[in-house]
């Protein structure tokens, strides 16, 4: 599964514990930082910015949003 992880503080926390599972085969981080990078792929959408989230997770097949 790829997974679109959206928003503010506790990304990277969250994506490293998602990264970990063996069921996620990639990590989106919207929008990514320095320290995020580490465990996903940062991506440079804003997380107010309703129309690319989406459609970026369309585009990239996420199966959790």
């Amino acid at each position: 599964m790829k997974v679109l992880v959206v928003g503010g503080g506790g990304r990277g926390t969250l994506a490293w514990k998602l990264k970990e599972s063996p069921k996620v085969e990639k990590v989106f981080i919207a929008p990514g930082n320095p320290g995020t990078a580490l465990h996903g792929e940062n991506v440079p959408i804003s997380a107010d910015d309703i129309p690319g989230l989406r459609d970026f997770a369309l585009k990239r097949g996420s199966g959790l949003r």
